[in-house]
């Protein structure tokens, strides 16, 4: 209780300087001081979701000549979110990045304490814009949240590694909220249409949650189980979770498929193995934060993102590269003949075309989307 009266009490310091800093700096509500982020649980350093928005932050500061700087909240809390907003706009930010489900409750509880502050919240869906998880609220007209369809990424991994091979597959999600859910339910429409393409009626999908964005000992022991029992690939999506699916690869000489940005690099080196990774269900959440600040800043359309919820996927049927959802067009795949880089354009253009469509719909399970495989879902590890 001391601990949490002493971060309000510096909150409502940090609000009280910042009424007078922000209507100063913003007497010209089209000048940009200074660009702000604002980590969730992990760092600017941890070679996935807060990185990558960093380097959009990084990128498009560097070549605008515009001041920008990063915070790491103290604790994973709102609280401690909400006063690294309050710092960065006491500090002179303007413009606030927030990276992550995590700051749904952060935007609905900054965005009317600072109104002249452009809050960009990068993956924040409707469904976590809530303070008591009953009720929710629209971001106001100083906060623009970008989602992606992520069940079109986990489609093309999915797909991706049926037509490589693979037929004993695996999802390990983090916690069933729903841009997980919508990786992993993509991902069994993915390894179903593959399947249903090569006439194979033996494909086999384990689904489980972890409960948890990071891997331990026990979700290592489920993941151990299935490859084991013959699972050839998992899909690890959530955070670190990663590293428990990766653990139980490498004892069993198996692979994994990479979430968020393309993780073989990050894997191969979290293992001390190269070429583990089939490949990865990416986000663009790099050229997501740095096209925002372009088109919010430098072409003055704010009035096209206040206030909305914009969700980011197909954007080109021609070049696969520049879609906000992909799978790695380099050596982060691992390319055959039995699947091209050729193959996964002409996939991607029926996706663009509309020949191809992916349902988002979380209230489902996952066997509802199984036609000719079997899913069995193992529900959670905890929680």
């Amino acid at each position: 209780m001391k601990k949490f009266l002493s971060m309000m009490m510096a909150l409502a310091m940090l609000v009280a300087c910042c009424t007078c800093a922000v209507g100063s700096a913003r007497a010209d509500a089209g000048v940009i001081t200074k660009v702000a982020l604002v980590t969730d649980v992990g760092t600017i350093d941890d070679e996935s979701f807060n990185q990558a928005c960093w380097q959009g932050v990084e990128a498009w500061c560097k070549a605008n000549n515009i001041e920008y700087t990063y915070y790491q909240p103290t604790e994973d809390s709102t609280d401690a979110r909400v006063l690294s907003v309050a710092q960065a706009v006491n500090e002179g930010a303007n413009v606030v990045v927030m990276p992550g489900y995590l700051f749904g409750a952060t935007v609905l509880t900054v965005q009317d304490e600072f109104p002249d502050v452009y809050f960009i919240a990068v993956d924040v869906a409707a469904g976590d814009l809530t303070l008591d998880n009953s009720t929710f609220y629209d971001p106001s007209a100083n906060v623009a949240c970008m989602t992606f369809s992520e069940e079109q990424a986990g489609f093309l991994a999915g797909y991706a590694a049926v037509k490589e091979g693979y037929t004993k597959l695996g999802f390990l999600g983090g916690m069933a909220v729903p841009a997980v859910q919508r990786y992993g339910y993509g991902f069994v429409q993915g390894v179903d249409a593959a399947a249903a393409e090569l006439g194979l009626t033996d494909v086999k999908l384990n689904y489980i949650y972890g409960g948890q964005f990071f891997g331990d000992a026990d979700i290592t022991a489920v993941m151990d189980t299935w490859y084991a029992g013959g699972t050839e690939v998992v899909f690890a999506c959530g955070g670190g979770i990663y590293t428990s699916a990766v653990d139980a690869a490498k004892k069993a000489n198996a692979k994994v498929i990479g979430v968020d940005v393309d993780q073989a690099g990050v894997i191969a080196g979290y293992a001390g193995v190269e070429g583990m990774t089939v490949t990865s269900a990416m986000k663009g959440l790099y050229p997501t934060t740095y096209d925002t600040l372009t088109d919010v800043i430098v072409n003055g359309n704010w009035d096209a993102y206040k206030g909305k919820i914009a969700t980011l996927g197909l954007v080109s049927g021609d070049d696969p590269e520049l879609n906000y959802v992909q799978i790695p067009m380099g050596e982060g795949t691992q390319w055959s003949d039995s699947f091209t880089q050729d193959d996964y354009k002409a996939m991607v253009k029926d996706m663009f075309d509309g020949k191809i469509t992916v349902s988002n719909d979380v209230s489902k399970a996952p066997s509802d989307f199984a036609t000719v495989i079997a899913v069995e879902d193992q529900g959670a590890i905890k929680g």
